[in-house]
């Protein structure tokens, strides 16, 4: 329970900016709600006023008749409150949804930013596909509890309000036995929420589970259909399936008990009052018009506390979904720093490592003590088995993660003093996997100069040998690609994103195996296009293949985080060591 108050509160925090519209509302269902009460009180003057009338006409006293005047009276009060009644009910329905749908998209406009404020570190421990079940899945689910059972949970409170006090204004011991059903159906409630709630969040975890699971495995479709990886990735999914269908079984069934379960508490109340309301009317106490109206508030208590156990599954879902958004939204953000030290004016592009220490967890240190001096315009490759730390040597020098101890310099200025924002400008990119996304060629390029003009974008396109390519595309550089982006090659998106490094002008760039998803001509032409953007740039070259480093001003050798050899490719050769080895036994299995 402490659980689903902690959720209204958060929730509320978004719905606060439109109180007016909120509080509108719940003034309109209580006006709602009032007149629905007086309905049965109203019937009941009509069956009081009727009963009288025939009693009359059966004793035959004189003049007795049916007092058509006054039923005809009723009648419309009572189709006047019938009027009211869906009014007030479809406005407060109408701006409620008005509230909720606002709070939803300030809810998903604030989970977007929050993302972008994210470090990197936060999605290298998390799954994509459980990020994004998150903020779609999640989100969804608050969305429709809010919108289904915000204005019917009201409804109900109200309900059950009005009808306990028109009952005490008719019988306040018949009223007595009803409220004692109010507290006992609540503790029924409590338990049984507070039992199926762990499985309610075991069930949003485990969907969240299986989309990540579902994206990684649509996202390595072909290699799963390479190495034979079918029956694996297929059993995994049945694990989670299971664990989902376990969850969400359990979390339906003991939330599903609640309603026979209030029902039963309800109708044992309702055989007492037909007795004691019966008895009631026999000696005299309680008007047959009376009884009639009170047994019809019973059901005005017992539908709503019936519609309320049945939105429990909603409320209860909602509620771990909520948790999981907040999850999002309370996750440390990466830091924006004031810089300490401004760029200077004109940037050299000198990088050093001096004595930096790095672990992604405090217990296992990566990185323990690495000392290199680049110089402006020189291109460095860094090399190694796996795991040796070349990633995590970009990813400190473009500030994703901080060092630990020592400092990185860039111009003589450590990285920590400047803003990530000013270390990251200095950089271009292009990775290993080519990330391109729906919109038209020429938007992919200008990715890395926004501001970027149409001839910038061509020769940019120029420089990494890619023009012609576009040229021959269907409407050129105009041509959309779909949301796949499966209408070019691997190949292609690799020259487009070599393109969008050209036209961002770094001054410093990183190339990670950016050759690696073209073929052998087109990878000489891009190395001829690399050389000539690398004139005058400080580059650092990620490579598996080491024949394509053998012109680098600088190798970096790298193992365990360590650098044991550098040099260039001749003088690492003479040495006749770690290096060599691994050349030659990657050039004999080329050969």
């Amino acid at each position: 329970m402490s659980h689903m108050k902690d959720s209204i509160r958060r929730i509320w925090q978004y719905i606060k900016p439109y109180k007016l519209g909120f509080f509108s509302a719940i003034g309109l269902t209580i006006v709602c709600m009032i007149v629905n009460a007086i309905q049965p009180f109203i019937i009941g003057l009509a069956m009081t006023e009727l009963g009288k009338n025939v009693a009359d006409m059966l004793k035959g006293t004189p003049g007795a008749a049916v007092n058509f005047p006054y039923i005809f009276n009723i009648v419309l009060i009572i189709l006047g409150i019938a009027a009211i009644y869906q009014v007030t009910l479809y406005l407060s329905s109408y701006i409620m949804t008005n509230v909720v749908q606002n709070t939803m998209r300030d809810l998903r406009n604030e989970i977007e930013q929050k993302i972008n404020r994210l470090p990197v570190a936060y999605f290298d421990r998390n799954q994509q596909g459980n990020i994004l079940s998150r903020v779609t899945n999640d989100v969804d689910s608050i969305s429709n509890a809010m919108q289904q059972s915000l204005v019917q949970m009201v409804n109900s409170f109200m309900g059950i309000l009005f009808a306990i006090v028109m009952m005490l204004y008719i019988s306040i011991p018949l009223a007595l036995v009803i409220m004692a059903t109010i507290p006992i159906s609540f503790i029924i409630s409590k338990a049984v929420i507070k039992k199926s709630q762990p499985y309610f969040k075991g069930q949003q975890e485990s969907l969240g589970a299986m989309n990540g699971h579902v994206q990684e495995s649509f996202s390595g479709f072909t290699e799963i259909k390479l190495y034979g990886k079918e029956n694996d990735k297929l059993e995994e999914f049945k694990e989670i399936n299971e664990t989902l269908n376990e969850n969400g079984f359990k979390a339906a069934f003991i939330s599903g008990i609640m309603s026979p379960l209030v029902g039963f508490v309800s109708n044992v109340a309702y055989f007492g009052i037909a007795i004691g309301g019966g008895y009631l009317v026999i000696i005299g106490t309680l008007s047959l018009g009376n009884l009639q109206a009170f047994t019809q508030y019973i059901w005005q208590v017992n539908q709503p506390i019936s519609q309320i156990t049945q939105l429990s599954g909603v409320i209860q879902s909602a509620a771990a979904a909520i948790n999981r958004v907040f999850e999002i939204l309370d996750e440390p953000e990466e830091i924006i720093d004031e810089a300490e030290r401004p760029l200077p004016s004109l940037i050299e592009g000198n990088v050093d490592f001096e004595h930096v220490a790095f672990g992604y967890t405090k217990e296992k240190t990566l990185i323990s003590d690495l000392n290199v001096s680049v110089k402006k315009g020189q291109t460095v490759a860094v090399v190694g088995p796996t795991g040796a730390g070349k990633t995590t040597l970009i990813n400190l020098l473009m500030r994703f993660y901080d060092v630990d101890k020592g400092a990185i310099k860039i111009d003589g200025i450590d990285t920590k003093l400047m803003s990530r924002q000013d270390v990251r400008s200095l950089f271009g990119m292009v990775l290993q996997d080519a990330w391109v996304y729906s919109g038209s060629i020429a938007e992919n390029i200008r990715f890395g100069k926004l501001d970027a003009t149409d001839e910038e974008v061509i020769q940019a396109a120029k420089t990494a040998n890619v023009d012609h390519f576009i040229r021959t595309l269907p409407d050129g550089y105009n041509m959309k690609l779909n949301k796949e982006t499966s209408n070019v090659s691997l190949g292609q998106k690799q020259l487009l994103t070599i393109a969008r490094a050209i036209i961002s002008d770094p001054k410093i760039l990183i190339l990670d195996e950016a050759t690696s998803s073209v073929d052998t001509r087109l990878e000489s032409l891009i190395q001829k296009a690399m050389k000539k953007v690398m004139e005058g740039r400080t580059s650092f070259v990620i490579a598996h293949r080491l024949s394509t480093i053998r012109d680098s001003d600088l190798i970096l050798v790298m193992d365990q985080g360590e650098i044991i050899e550098q040099g260039t490719h001749e003088e690492l050769l003479e040495k006749g060591a770690f290096y060599a080895n691994l050349y030659n036994s990657q050039f004999s299995e080329e050969e």
